[in-house]
């Protein structure tokens, strides 16, 4: 009996290590973020980073940037989850030539910093898979980061 429990407990306590990680990647609904970028340093600015590049991996971040800098955007998508176009809802930002969109679902913005301010870019895709069945799946993954223009 002994040896039952002491290999549940070992059962139970590999199940929780197995599940602790579930859950806490980016899903970028393609099996993994091909446009992810490492982290950078941070600007010295507290919770502000500089970045030229964002992806999905970047939601939810604050980034710095000069008057000049261009920020891209590109977000990974699917045909049956697509990702609504990038907006910009703020000042200091102008939208610029991004370059083309390959692949069905992908959304990708780029912005130059023109001047001194700050805007939200926002997109959303729905979470469930478009004609998957009789379920019907209202809801939106959003993706958004803040962008400061010193």
């Amino acid at each position: 009996m002994r040896r039952t429990i002491r290999s549940t407990t070992l059962a139970l306590a590999a199940l929780t290590l197995a599940l602790a990680g579930c859950g806490t990647q980016a899903d970028s609904g393609k099996g993994g973020d091909s446009h992810s970028v490492a982290p950078s340093p941070t600007t010295g600015r507290a919770g502000c980073t500089a970045r030229s590049q964002l992806g999905i991996a970047d939601s939810g971040r604050t980034v710095c940037l000069a008057a000049g800098d261009t920020v891209r955007i590109n977000l990974d998508g699917t045909s049956k989850r697509p990702w609504k176009p990038v907006v910009a809802d703020g000042s200091g930002l102008e939208a610029t030539n991004s370059g083309f969109v390959l692949q069905p679902g992908d959304a990708s913005g780029a912005f130059k910093a023109v001047s001194a301010g700050k805007t939200r870019l926002a997109s959303t895709r729905p979470l469930c898979a478009a004609g998957t069945g009789r379920i019907s799946c209202k809801g939106l993954q959003e993706w958004w980061a803040t962008v400061v223009v010193k």
